[in-house]
């Protein structure tokens, strides 16, 4: 997580790679000059629901990436639109990590806290041309969890299932397309919008660590984070990871991969 007036600062040296997570409806409204737009879903399996969140294969990954200008060596800043979006910047953090890269990095407070440090947004509908990068994307870290090792690690001892989704979610509504409803046994609860002020900055961290210890979450904690489909999840471990909560996983398949398995196998609570 970078501060608004630092990011602002490493954008105007020309020092990092700027990715834009946002929609297009936000993109045209103003963006920053030289970024590169980009779909977290760009990135997965979409062509089936229940495989919408998991990554692409490696080989696949390093195409579109280099395609974008990322390099191994040069910083990437990812943009958002906090709170009014799905964390999609996190998202973005969270896969180029987990495929290896070393200098990722999102702006508090997103696209508006930029603005308001100052940067001046352009308004072109598209992205300027990137020079192509060399960054290579390695098989997902142990900053990723699959759906069998969660299923292994429920109810032992120091770990925690965070659920990340709204209250309606947890309790077994299925608003976003889920095959059946509920969350996973033993699931701590905790909403990524509630870490965020009203202006779509971080909480400080104190008041942070008061809500996940409330939950039994202690930076030696082992957390697996999910949601839908691995997109709030995402955002929450790169928040966790960023105070210092170093076991933190996300699910990348999350609901819609769990939900679509056999019930007796992969079971559900309300």
């Amino acid at each position: 997580m970078v501060e608004a007036p630092r990011a602002r600062a490493l954008i105007a040296q020309g020092s990092v790679t700027v990715l834009d997570s946002r929609g297009k409806v936000q993109w045209l409204k103003g963006h920053v000059p030289g970024a590169q737009r980009v779909s977290w879903d760009d990135f997965t399996r979409a062509d089936k629901r229940e495989t919408r969140g998991i990554l692409k294969s490696a080989g696949e990954l390093t195409q579109a990436l280099q395609a974008l200008g990322v390099s191994a060596s040069r910083p990437v800043l990812v943009v958002g639109n906090p709170p009014d979006n799905w964390g999609e910047d996190g998202r973005i953090v969270w896969m180029l990590r987990t495929l290896g890269h070393p200098k990722v990095a999102m702006v508090d407070g997103g696209q508006k806290a930029l603005e308001k440090a100052g940067l001046k947004a352009v308004h072109s509908p598209g992205a300027e041309d990137a020079k192509k990068g060399d960054f290579v994307a390695k098989k997902p870290n142990h900053l990723n969890i699959d759906r069998q090792a969660l299923k292994a690690r429920l109810g032992q001892a120091d770990f925690v299932a965070l659920d990340t989704r709204e209250a309606r979610e947890f309790a077994g509504k299925t608003p976003y397309g889920e095959s059946r409803g509920g969350h996973v046994a033993g699931a701590k609860h905790l909403h990524y919008e509630e870490l965020f002020a009203a202006d779509g900055r971080l909480l400080p961290p104190a008041t942070i660590k008061a809500k996940l210890a409330k939950l039994g979450i202690e930076p030696t904690t082992e957390v697996a984070a999910y949601c839908t489909g691995g997109v709030r999840s995402a955002w929450m471990v790169v928040i966790l990871q960023h105070l210092g909560y170093a076991n933190a996983r996300n699910y990348a398949g999350s609901m819609w991969e769990w939900s679509a398995q056999d019930a007796a196998e992969y079971p559900l609570h309300k």
